[in-house]
């Protein structure tokens, strides 16, 4: 008998449906198992099995339980995968290996979702459940969606489970790198500061790039300046010139020269260039892609879309949702034909279109771009977010393979005032005035393609434009808060430079003879070369931890930066945790090298190994005299000048152990950019004066100081003496 394992219940009992429309036998159902024939269906509930907790490979010293330093940093040399504490997952399991052990089961059926993780949770179990070396055939069912036929099809062309050994090493791999950043950091960072702080190889960059630019932000400071702007109205319509020429704030008077000299020298259309042309769809969704489009459209969360989109694919209603592609297989045309067929047949004017802008195998990894299936919902029996999310695909693949096109008119007028090659008083400028007007709608009905821009005056060369040039005072802007759509394409490539912020996307209407460009060789290379940050199956759940852990928020689509954000990044400033993107990027690089064969999982393991060692290597532990170590939580950096308890290492600080009886002493962990060292603390106390610290900087100035700290009335303050000898004592927190 063949034994099919899935990953979920609802994988099961689809494979099942169809398992029973194949051999014409009736299903049974068991307690925990379906039977059908010469085939046994079972599932796991999601992950069975986790790693094991740094205790089960460094127990911690008799009668001490919680986190200590004493085995830290760990690094296992066998990973260690333990059964989930719960009475379902146990039971479940136990089903698992009675199956696998059956003297009637010669043949092992992987089912897990189509990626990393369903591959390796397949085959946990089945290792955790058999002994090695048990001789039974072992092969993998890799489903693109779930309908019947695509089942029915693809347990015809099962292949060897080894030969997707390299996806799961890399699975693998990934898994016992997130364990070590994820354990090791999360852990020492905690003791460290006293405060919980979630340390992960992907989360940490998301955060950080929030961080950064809400703080970019925060310090931005707007500039005025004056630009010449004239709004005129010509033939019936407002024409509006704005120069390219600025001016800062101090030289409004030489703005005003410029326009008076622009208006002395009027403006004259020299050419007008018209051209009829058509506009192309965007391309198929990959996931990152469409939840851009979602979050935008509907400010529809990662999380939220995800969540509806796995129920559409579950009921077999889309193919596989965490994919990172917007092709297709040339495989898959002949699928994709059927499709078609099915859709013109409820009256969308499709036909199959074969070109590289769709079907394109360098362009994907494992799954291809999203797409309805020929089982078409009843869209009243689903639910809203369903219903927008199923639409969404369904108008984006009507529009790709829509039989009409869009035509359009296009139009250029340029408008000189004075001479724009003449050099000094004598130097003018040219102005372009772009538009288009959509003649034939095309795909541009199914699908979110942007309505016609502003219609332009029936200028001819040579004609008089009306024009009144004044200075138009404008200020420089700050950069924008991450959106769901700019973070998105930021983690997917964040070493792409944006262009000013925006998103280009195929599928709006371009007003310029220039055509948006279709080169995305770029980033599928960041893709496949691993220096994407996350990947389309875990990022939107990594994200929502963000949030979740008040690092984040989320308001409609817009990100921004929490107080417990910033604190985390403080934190690992002040930690030197440097978990970058460059960083998180090149353990990308070396799981992808895994998935090549390039690379065992062991060096990859190493290579985490030793980033995470120099975090350790770089932090003294217990006693020491360096001028940045500042401790750990709870040390006792000696007693309170004001009422004599223990002043211990807090989360902001060091503050008196009397508080809750009232004593508000309190030395800050950070004083003017500059961390206060246990060493430097202690010697406070027991002195009553530090050593020279340096690297102080002014708030008010931004410049670098040194300085001592002294005790004075209770309160840590600035001494000059030692180091700037005219200078007087002044409070520490300025």
């Amino acid at each position: 008998m063949t034994l099919i394992i899935a990953e979920k219940p609802s994988l099961a009992r689809n494979i099942a449906s169809a398992v029973e429309s194949m051999t014409g036998k009736n299903t049974m159902t068991r307690i925990g198992y379906i039977e059908c024939g010469q085939y046994l269906i079972t599932y796991a509930l999601g992950h069975l099995f986790s790693l094991a907790d740094v205790e089960y490979y460094s127990p911690a010293p008799e009668g001490k339980s919680g986190w200590s330093m004493n085995n830290l940093p760990c690094f296992p040399k066998n990973f260690e995968y333990m059964l989930r504490d719960d009475k379902g997952v146990i039971k479940q399991f136990g089903i698992i290996r009675s199956l696998c052990l059956r003297d009637d089961v010669d043949s092992l059926v992987n089912a897990g979702d189509s990626d990393r993780e369903g591959e390796i949770i397949i085959r946990t179990c089945v290792g955790k459940a058999l002994p090695k070396g048990h001789g039974k055939i072992f092969n993998r069912l890799w489903l693109p969606d779930q309908t019947p036929e695509t089942i029915k099809k693809a347990l015809m062309e099962m292949k060897p489970e080894s030969e997707y050994d390299r996806l799961a090493a890399e699975g693998y791999a990934r898994t016992f790198i997130d364990w070590l950043y994820g354990i090791n950091l999360t852990r020492y960072a905690t003791l460290r500061t006293g405060a919980f702080l979630r340390v992960g190889r992907v989360i940490i960059p998301i955060v950080k790039a929030v961080y950064d630019r809400d703080m970019a932000i925060k310090n931005f400071v707007s500039e005025k300046y004056y630009s010449p702007l004239s709004k005129e109205i010509t033939g019936g319509e407002e024409i509006e010139l704005l120069s390219r020429k600025k001016f800062d704030a101090s030289s409004l008077a030489d703005a005003q020269k410029l326009c008076a000299r622009y208006n002395m020298f009027g403006a004259v259309v020299s050419s007008v260039k018209k051209k009829r042309g058509t506009i192309s769809p965007g391309k198929l969704f990959s996931l990152t892609k469409l939840q851009n489009f979602l979050g935008k459209k509907y400010k529809m969360s990662m999380e939220t879309s995800l969540a509806a989109l796995q129920k559409l694919y579950e009921a077999g209603y889309v193919t596989y949702p965490r994919t990172n592609s917007e092709y297709l297989a040339t495989a898959e045309k002949d699928k994709i034909k059927t499709i078609i067929s099915n859709i013109a047949g409820i009256g969308y004017p499709v036909e199959f279109k074969d070109t590289k802008n769709i079907f394109d195998d360098t362009k994907i990894e494992a799954h291809s771009a999203l797409t309805p299936t020929f089982r078409i919902p009843d869209k009243n029996k689903l639910e809203e977010n369903e219903q927008k999310v199923y639409s969404a695909i369904f108008r984006r693949f009507v529009a790709v393979f829509c039989s009409e096109e869009c035509a359009v008119d296009r139009t250029e007028i340029k408008i000189t005032v004075g001479d724009p090659a003449a050099s000094g008083e004598d130097a003018g400028e040219e102005f372009i005035l772009k538009g288009t007007v959509v003649i034939k709608p095309g795909w541009t009905k199914y699908d979110d393609g942007g309505a016609s821009d502003k219609l332009l005056p029936p200028f001819k060369k040579g004609d008089t434009v009306n024009i009144d040039f004044k200075p138009a005072e404008k200020e420089t802007s700050p950069p924008k808060h991450y959106t769901i759509e700019t973070l998105n394409n930021y983690l997917k490539n964040p070493f792409k430079k944006e262009i000013e912020e925006k998103t280009l996307d195929t599928s709006v209407l371009s007003v310029s003879d220039e055509a948006v460009s279709d080169d995305d060789t770029e980033d599928y290379r960041a893709i496949f070369e691993g220096l994407e940050l996350g990947t389309e199956a875990t990022r939107t759940g990594i994200i929502n931890n963000a949030v979740k852990s008040k690092y984040i928020k989320l308001n409609k689509d817009v990100y921004t930066i929490l107080p417990d954000g910033i604190y985390l990044m403080e934190a690992m400033a002040r930690l030197g945790i440097g978990m970058d993107k460059y960083k998180t990027a090149s353990l990308g690089r070396a799981l992808k090298k895994v998935y090549r064969g390039e690379m065992r999982i062991a060096e990859s393991v190493a290579f985490a190994s030793s980033e995470i060692s120099e975090v350790f290597s770089s932090a003294p532990s217990g006693l020491s005299d360096t001028d940045v170590f500042d401790g750990f939580f709870g040390d006792i950096a000696g007693k309170c000048p004001l009422c004599g308890r223990d002043v211990i290492r807090t989360r902001y600080g060091y503050g008196c152990s009397g508080y809750k009886e009232g004593c508000k002493f309190h030395i800050g962990g950070t004083i003017c950019g500059r961390v206060i060292s246990l060493s430097n603390a202690r010697l406070l106390l027991e002195t009553g004066h530090t050593a020279k610290i340096t690297g102080f900087v002014s708030r008010k100035t931004g410049k670098t100081f040194c300085a001592s700290l002294c005790l004075k009335e209770g309160k840590a303050v600035f001494d000059f003496s030692s180091a700037l000898p005219s200078q007087n004592v002044i409070q520490a927190e300025e």
